[in-house]
């Protein structure tokens, strides 16, 4: 049986698992946006932190319009 192929239709869909754990983790209320500096120096981090800063990062630049310094 062959395998199926996954769709890269809903990517973010899937890599999101835990929503408001990053601004939970950086200490950032809800509702307000987190700063670029802090972004920054999480990303630079390892471990899960590390991978949802530059998921954010990224996540960031997609939106259409809006461009944004790369971090």
């Amino acid at each position: 049986m062959a395998k199926k192929k996954k769709s890269r239709k809903n990517w973010i869909a899937g890599a999101i698992k835990h929503p408001g754990s990053l601004r939970k983790a950086l200490k950032v209320k809800a509702g307000a946006t987190i700063p670029a500096g802090k972004l920054r120096s999480a990303a630079k981090k390892g471990g899960t932190l590390g991978r949802q800063a530059r998921l954010a990062v990224v996540l960031g630049r997609l939106r259409k319009g809006k461009r944004r310094k790369r971090v």
